[in-house]
């Protein structure tokens, strides 16, 4: 490496990823950046683009960019080594793909990267390729070289959350992992190709700790993404890709017995199609769903419907310490546009390690764990990105507060948290309530039991735990209703669910400050889903105010107008 600047060359430097990887690189002074591609052209306009003024300094461009910026022509295909002895690099960063396209030599590349003591890495997401990287680990320790397959999401970041796990287990017997792409971020053909490779064909997965076959893009599992503290993503259904993980975990934790990992995308229907056309594959009533990349690419860019949020999550379930069954859930939301930066981060951290003088071990090999999850957390704080775990001891029973919030349970104030505190407890303070004036509102807030309105009503709330639910008995002056609580199960963990009669409405637990915010994210009426946007909505918090709980809340909806609100103080007797 140059005493002055780390030569990198990013191969795909003006594509989907190897754009944003030069975005977040392109303030580092110490960085002489190569944005190569077949397009000498696109290039040129690329770098352009980087220069240009944005209004403000930072990672999206500025004047200030430190970096010293080259567009160059880089044909994969060609001389490689007359193209790599010519630009010098010192490092080279593949970013283009779809790797599960390389067919023939696949490590090319690689290999003349290895030949002219080059370090490598790459963004893969093909299992067959970031896997065989390991035969190429005698000839890289000879150079002195490494290369890194796989430094993205999957596997790079869920292995860094699982090393961070694992402290926690004696044995990790499942492991689940998944990414939900924000609807508004236009996916790269490239990448709509590679998913598209695999849809309805085999894939190699665990079950029961033997190999078995999943399906692309038909297996799936349904998960709701909600770190500690943060308004989570709606539940989804996450469909089965061919990604490194499942080849590699089986090699990394022994007596595993289950893997999965998976895409879930937004608007769900468009991907309920997808996985009725992956079917077809399947019945070998299509070849491939590859032909049609193009038109699945188009249609994801037309129907960007809903939130502009992204996000992740990787699942452990085994045995602790103390030979208790425990599932850890680490979840990761990226809102608006900051999602797609995440697979180029890990490159972004390791470009920093080799700044300061941190360089990995020779040899070739995947990404798995070689960058620690404390590593992503830095980068993130560049971001709207928030992450975190949950612990859930199946055995252990814990207050029902503590184990939707997991974490986020510390940042509660101490007035809610001795509401919330557990077991058999009671309440009592003043209250004030309004009741909407619509037919529909007053036949529910009849049906539910709803007290009148009124104002100074003296209010007492019983809490009793019951197995894993807690049943709430609120008393306004003389008018009594009852709801009962609990963790929900299934694909909708880690929301609260709350049972008014046939009702019953999911709720995401979401601290403000000194307030605790409950969120409608779903409702049932009879144990059938309903809409989301005719839910029952309002403004519903907790806090603490001069040390005491204070509660607010608010039920209503498009069709109903308000139902009823109440608020006032409680104090826990």
């Amino acid at each position: 490496m140059s005493a002055e600047r780390l030569s990198l060359l990013i191969i795909g430097g003006y594509g989907t990823f190897g754009g944003r990887l030069a975005r977040l690189l392109g303030e580092e002074p110490r960085i002489r950046l190569l944005i190569g591609g077949r397009s000498l052209e696109k290039a040129d306009d690329f770098v352009a683009d980087l220069r240009s003024p944005k209004g403000s300094a930072g990672r999206l461009g500025s004047n200030d960019l430190g970096a010293w910026l080259q567009a160059v022509a880089f044909d994969r295909n060609g001389d490689l080594r007359e193209q790599l002895t010519r630009l010098r690099p010192n490092l080279v960063v593949d970013a283009s793909g779809p790797f599960q396209s390389f067919t023939g030599d696949a490590y090319r590349v690689v290999q003349a990267c290895i030949d002219l003591g080059i370090d490598y890495v790459d963004l893969a997401d093909s299992t067959g390729f970031v896997a065989g990287i390991g035969g190429l680990d005698a000839a890289a320790k000879a150079k002195g070289t490494f290369v890194l397959s796989g430094l993205s999401s999957l596997p790079a970041l869920s292995f860094a959350v699982l090393q961070a796990m694992a402290p926690q287990f004696s044995r990790i017997e499942s492991v689940a992992a998944g990414i939900a792409p924000s609807s508004h971020v236009k996916i790269g053909l490239n990448v709509v190709r590679a998913i598209a490779s695999y849809a309805g064909k085999p894939v190699a997965v665990l079950r029961e700790g033997q190999p078995a076959e999943g399906r692309g893009l038909i297996d799936q599992m349904r998960v709701t993404i909600a770190p500690p503290g943060v308004a989570p993503l709606a539940s989804r259904t996450f469909l089965l890709v061919d990604a490194p993980d499942l080849a590699l975990l089986p090699q990394h934790i022994a007596g595993l017995q289950s893997t999965f990992t998976g895409v879930g995308t937004e608007p769900q229907a468009l991907q309920r199609l997808l996985s009725l056309a992956a079917r077809l594959v399947k019945l070998r009533l299509l070849p491939s769903l590859k032909p049609f990349s193009r038109v699945l690419q188009a249609a994801s860019h037309r129907l960007a419907f809903g939130a502009h949020r992204g996000g992740m999550f990787v699942r452990a379930g085994g045995l602790d310490r103390d030979g208790r069954r425990l599932t850890a859930d680490w979840s990761l939301i990226a809102e608006g546009d900051d999602g797609p930066f995440i697979p180029v981060i890990a490159v972004e951290a390791l470009v920093r390690r080799l700044l300061e003088g941190q360089r990995p071990q020779s040899g070739a090999r995947p990404a798995a764990g070689e960058l620690r999850l404390a590593d992503f957390e830095a980068a993130f704080q560049r971001f709207s990105i928030s992450s975190g775990i949950r612990l859930d001891y199946q055995e252990e029973v814990q207050p029902l507060y503590r184990r939707v919030l997991g974490d986020a349970w510390q940042k509660l104030p101490p007035a809610l948290a001795a509401i919330h505190g557990g077991g058999t407890r009671l309440a009592s303070g003043r209250a004030r309530i309004e009741r909407g004036g619509g037919l529909i509102a007053r036949l529910i807030a009849g049906l539910i039991g709803f007290p009148a309105a009124g104002e100074d009503v003296p209010v007492a709330v019983r809490f009793v735990a019951e197995g894993d639910r807690e049943i709430w008995t609120r008393s306004f002056g003389g008018k009594t209703f009852r709801s009962w609580q609990a963790a929900d199960k299934g694909g909708d963990q880690p929301l609260l669910a709350e049972v008014f009669g046939p009702f019953r409405v999911l709720l995401a637990l979401v601290p403000e400050g000194q307030k605790l915010r409950l969120t409608v994210r779903g409702w049932r009426f009879c144990g059938i889903p309903l809409p989301l946007f005719l839910a029952p909505d309002g403004d519903t918090y907790e806090e603490e105010r001069d040390g005491r709980f204070h509660f607010h809340v608010e039920i209503g909806g498009r069709l109903t107008g308000l139902v009823v609100r109440y608020s006032g103080w409680l104090v826990v007797e």
